[in-house]
């Protein structure tokens, strides 16, 4: 039942599942607020869709060396790599051609991600490409999660968060005003760096759960919700990391008690519905209370 799986009793592995979800979408919520409010949302869609290759290579040269082609440890280091290639690469185009960040971001979304298809039909024609299970990470399963999988995405998301909150002062500032942070003696460069490696840490961490086609809602939805509450940046930042919490707590929650249905899609359409809510209800910002004040202007 769906209040079992919610108060954690159904069993170890589901509740581990359920608890670093959860800090997976804190996370994600929290770091997504930096995109959001600097302006660079689309960056975590080019960092997720860049994994995918990374993805399939780590598999390949862990079934050349005779080792085991889905653990996650590898994956996910394969991942990482290859998202950061394809936030080097993104970043490279926009600094030295006349391509602008959203021009640069097509093009390393496109070719990363169709890179990484083909490496995926090479797999399947492998003697071990059948059980590979690599769909899994296009959009998230937690059903064949063990112990070690749930525990690596639950201290990874417990990081990041940690490193987020750490560096919120100058990451806020270059989101806001990189003209101040660079007056004030900062540097702007490195600390951009600093939040899309964040971003490119919960995009990796959350592959397996959320899978990387729909990493990115996670990161964006929660913030988004979240600025309809409030003006002050600390607030949303709170706001956006409960947000994705509740998401990846009771998307992972309703998964275990409905395995047939994937965890991801789940996660997002729980986020978004709490996002709807936000955007017709919030006190001063939602549809609603724009609609009453023009009725008592009107009035």
């Amino acid at each position: 039942m769906l209040s079992d799986a919610l108060t954690l009793q159904l069993g170890y592995n589901a509740a581990l599942v359920a608890v670093g979800a959860g800090l997976l979408g804190m996370a994600a919520g929290a770091v997504g607020t930096f995109l959001f409010l600097g302006k660079r949302a689309l960056v975590s869609d080019a960092v997720s869709h860049a994994t995918l290759p990374g993805i399939a290579l780590a598999f390949m040269v862990m079934v050349v060396f005779g080792g085991d082609g889905r653990a996650l440890p590898g994956l996910l280091l394969g991942a990482a790599l290859s998202a950061g290639l394809g936030l080097l690469c993104v970043s490279w185009l926009s600094a030295r051609t006349r391509l602008g960040e959203d021009a640069a971001i097509g093009a390393v979304l496109s070719v990363f991600f169709g890179a990484g298809v083909v490496l995926l039909t090479v797999i399947q024609t492998l003697g071990s490409g059948r059980q590979a299970g690599l769909e899994t990470f296009l959009l998230g399963a937690t059903a064949g999660m063990v112990r070690a999988d749930a525990l690596v995405i639950a201290i990874g998301g417990a990081l990041v968060l940690a490193l987020a909150l750490l560096l919120r002062r100058p990451m806020l500032m270059v989101a806001f005003d990189p003209g101040y942070a660079t007056a004030q003696g900062m540097n702007v460069r490195r600390i951009e760096l600093a939040m899309m490696g964040l971003a490119m840490a919960i995009t990796v961490v959350g592959l397996k759960i959320v899978g990387l086609i729909l990493i990115v809602a996670l990161l964006i939805v929660p913030p988004v919700a979240a600025r309809f509450w409030s003006d002050r940046s600390g607030v949303v930042i709170a706001l956006a990391g409960g947000i994705g919490g509740i998401s990846g707590y009771g998307g992972a929650a309703i998964s275990a008690t409905a395995p047939g249905l994937p965890t991801g899609p789940i996660i997002v359409l729980l986020a978004t519905a709490i996002f709807a809510l936000s955007l017709l209800a919030a006190p001063r910002r939602g549809v609603l209370a724009i609609a009453l004040r023009r009725r008592k202007v009107q009035a």
